[in-house]
C-alpha cells in the first residue's frame, strides 16, 4: 500500500520576513490559544516541515521547504512556490518583485503548470510609521496580479491573524497540483 502524496512547497524570500515564523506558528497551532504563546522558531536543518493533512478526504504530506537563498532550493521540484514579502518593509516587496520571481521563473522555467503564490507577511507590523509608505492589501493584489501569481494572501504569525485562512489556502493549492485540473487559478489572482 503507498502512503498519502508528498507534495513540495516551496516558501521563498528575503531572510527575515518572516518565513520560518509563519511555519513555526503553523506547527504549533494556528488557533487563538497558540497565538498568546511565544513562537517556538523551527531550526532550517529540520526541512522540510512536514505537515501530514487530510482534504477532499484524502490524506496528503505537505512537505515545506523554506529559504533565503538560490543555492538550497534549486534542485528542488516543487508543487507550489509561496514568495513571501515582510508587510512592514518596502524593500522585501521590492525584492520578491525584482529577485525572486525572476529567481523562480529562470529556475522553473520549464514549468507551465507551477502554481506561484505571493504571501505578505507579519500583518501586524503594517503601520503608519514606515518612511517609504504603508504597503496597502491593494497594492499587493495589483502587484501579485502584473506578477502573474495565482493568488494574494497575507497573514500574522505573531497575532495568528489569518494564519488558518493561508495554511489552508497554500494547502489545498498544493493538493490540486495533484488532480488533472492542476493548481493554477482560472482568470489569474484571486485575493484572500
Amino acid at each position: 500500500m503507498t502512503g498519502p502524496p508528498e507534495v513540495t512547497i516551496l516558501l521563498l524570500g528575503d531572510a527575515e520576513c518572516g518565513k520560518t515564523a509563519f511555519l513555526s506558528r503553523i506547527s504549533q497551532g494556528s488557533d487563538k490559544q497558540a497565538s498568546k504563546e511565544p513562537i517556538r522558531q523551527l531550526r532550517d536543518g529540520d526541512q522540510p516541515f512536514i505537515f501530514d493533512i487530510k482534504f477532499y478526504n484524502r490524506p496528503y504530506r505537505f512537505e515545506f521547504y523554506d529559504t533565503g537563498s538560490p543555492e538550497n532550493w534549486t534542485l528542488l521540484n516543487p508543487h507550489v512556490v509561496v514568495l513571501c514579502y515582510d508587510i512592514s518593509s518596502r524593500l522585501s516587496l521590492i525584492n520578491v518583485q525584482r529577485v525572486w520571481v525572476k529567481e523562480a521563473k529562470l529556475a522553473f522555467a520549464t514549468r507551465t503548470d507551477l502554481p506561484i503564490l505571493l504571501l505578505g507577511l507579519k500583518r501586524d507590523l503594517r503601520s503608519e510609521t514606515d518612511p517609504n509608505g504603508i504597503i496597502y492589501p491593494q497594492e499587493s493584489y495589483r502587484i501579485a496580479q502584473e506578477l502573474r501569481c495565482d493568488k494574494y494572501m497575507e497573514c500574522s504569525a505573531t497575532t495568528g491573524e489569518l494564519m488558518g485562512e493561508v495554511f489552508e489556502d497554500i494547502c489545498k493549492t498544493a493538493a490540486m497540483t495533484t488532480t488533472a485540473k492542476g493548481g493554477l487559478s482560472e482568470g489569474g489572482c484571486s485575493l484572500m
